[in-house]
């Protein structure tokens, strides 16, 4: 719980927000998601434009590089992997083989554990609901099962997304619910594989971002041993080949939902088959975030932390007009472009009391890996980071009488936001789809799971005009037809009329931080307070 004393210290530092250009964000985000910039895949021709445009605007808005051996630039070695040609994938099931065709039926990635080559030979098939072992909440979908050598076939979400017996908190997702917790159990299990079962309500997202996701070039960060992390076959089918499967097995696909809702759920093995053949390209690249730092003037060796990713996902598969260049306007020039406005703001003073690091991340799009280098490996210590504050699509659609962040959390630092948007007028509200696990898809959360105070802002949801069901129906608009597909483009005719707001709350909120002495902790509760409490013991505070 936050003490009154938290916001009165922050509010006495506060300083005026100054005026944010509007054209010149706009020029950013035009500049950066142009098709000069390919779409900024990491690893491509075009992420060394990507990151010197990038270094040229910090260093013009008056910040000093903070990288590594005094360069804007951080070193991020990761594991880069293709597949070459086409795979041959296909499932035999009632005695029939059925060739799968790789981005309709089935998505499958590119081997991450280092292999050159994927060779699966009838595999059979495992239903295994929702593939989750919580001890905690005494839940165990692999009860007397061996995996080893056969392929998982799970539901996306949490087993109690639609009503469920676990304590996984409704609709609001745990990181169970996430693809990324389900392939690293199904490499705990032992499996030769994993296929998700998509469905868009409980992935919140369509076929078409699964397909432009899972079809291109793949990224890890460099492990020590990949194999306890990665199976070798990693992918997604699409809910009519589920449905089949399992009716060709005897089985109701609703009713193998219903009862792995239950605690006393037990593995299926499916009468089906895999066979998957595939060379992988597997190397060794070094990708970059960029890190621009604002000096403290008092206590330089405490830092708040602007965020956003640089990167998207580059040049893939063609839309149906034939475009392979996925721009990323919103998803995130928007974010680097709100960024460097800050950071100019920040640059022409007055100088903040502790050091304010802008930091852009690589292969967020690949699983916050950037972010997660970062904080495995800071530039600066944790221990001493008061604040993170991450922008991911940052703007409003237009003005807002609110604003939100992705997930859910219970934190200081969100208290803090809270007031600061009060003073514009706007209202925190709970984000309307906790059953997403937005919390678990932005760069702030590799910064949380290590204690640090950390949020990515979101604009709002009750606009001034048309109210929350207009912002739903762009919402919905966008996830379906422009996230992660080419259409998500520079448009010269949006609305920007919550810019000034959301970046005048941004500032503010950084600044609050920046010329105070308070320490933002997590709810007693939380999840992160053990390891925030740790280094605050280890800060002597």
């Amino acid at each position: 719980m936050i003490l009154p004393a938290l916001l009165l210290s922050t509010a006495a530092h506060a300083q005026t927000a100054p005026i944010f250009d509007t054209k010149r964000i706009s020029r950013d985000i035009q500049t950066l998601s142009s098709d000069a910039f390919e779409g900024r895949g990491p690893a491509t021709p075009a992420e060394a434009k990507v990151i010197a445009y990038i270094a040229e605007q910090m260093k013009a808005a008056g910040l000093q590089p903070a990288g590594d051996k005094g360069s804007w630039y951080q070193d991020v070695p990761l594991l880069k992997s293709d597949i070459v040609g086409t795979p041959l994938l296909s499932i035999t099931s009632a005695g029939t083989k059925r060739t799968l065709s790789q981005g309709n039926e089935i998505a499958v990635r590119a081997a991450l554990t280092g292999q050159p080559s994927v060779a699966i030979a009838h595999a059979p098939l495992v239903f295994v609901g929702y593939g989750v072992k919580a001890p905690e909440r005494n839940w165990d979908d692999f009860k007397g099962v061996d995996l080893k050598g056969k392929i998982m076939v799970v539901l996306i979400n949490d087993p109690d997304f639609e009503g469920g017996e676990g304590d996984f908190g409704g609709k609001a997702m745990t990181y169970y619910g996430r693809w990324t917790y389900k392939y690293e159990e199904a490499a705990r299990q032992g499996a030769a594989g994993i296929l998700i079962v998509h469905e868009s309500a409980p992935a919140s997202y369509g076929w078409a971002t699964v397909k432009n996701s899972n079809t291109n070039t793949m990224f890890d960060i460099v492990r020590k041993d990949p194999k306890a992390s990665h199976v070798p076959m990693e992918g997604w089918i699409q809910r009519d080949l589920a449905v089949q499967l399992f009716k060709q097995s005897g089985l109701d696909f609703e009713a193998a939902k219903a009862a792995a809702r239950k605690a006393d759920f037990r593995p299926v093995p499916l009468k089906a088959t895999l066979d998957a053949r595939y060379s992988v390209k597997p190397e060794v690249i070094t990708s970059y975030n960029v890190a621009g730092v604002l000096p403290g003037t008092t206590h330089p060796q405490e830092t708040v932390v602007y965020s956003a990713h640089w990167d998207h996902l580059g040049i893939g598969q063609p839309d149906a007009k034939g475009d392979r260049i996925y721009n990323g306007a919103l998803d995130n020039a928007s974010g680097i472009a709100a960024m460097l406005e800050l950071a100019r703001a920040y640059g022409a003073g007055p100088k903040p009391d502790r050091s304010v690091l802008f930091l852009a991340v690589t292969a967020e799009e690949k699983g916050l890996l950037g972010t997660e280098y970062y904080a495995a490996n800071p530039l600066r210590p944790l221990a001493t980071t008061a604040g993170v504050i991450n922008m991911d699509g940052p703007f409003a659609p237009s003005a807002s009488r609110d604003f939100s962040i992705s997930g859910s959390a219970k934190l200081d630092l969100l208290t803090m936001l809270t007031e600061v948007a009060g003073t514009q007028g706007r209202r925190y509200s709970p984000d309307p789809k906790p059953e997403a696990g937005s919390f678990y898809r932005s760069d702030h959360f590799p910064f949380a799971k290590r204690g640090v105070p950390a949020l990515s802002y979101s604009g709002g949801r009750d606009l001034v005009v048309g109210g929350t069901a207009r912002a739903k129906e762009l919402a919905d608009a966008y996830t379906r037809d422009k996230y992660h597909q080419p259409a998500d483009e520079y448009d010269p005719n949006w609305d920007t009329g919550s810019v000034q707001s959301d970046l005048t709350i941004l500032y503010t909120l950084g600044r609050r931080l920046a010329d105070g002495r308070d320490w933002p902790n997590w709810s007693s509760d939380s999840e992160f307070r053990a390891a925030r409490d740790r280094t605050t013991a280890a800060r002597g505070k």
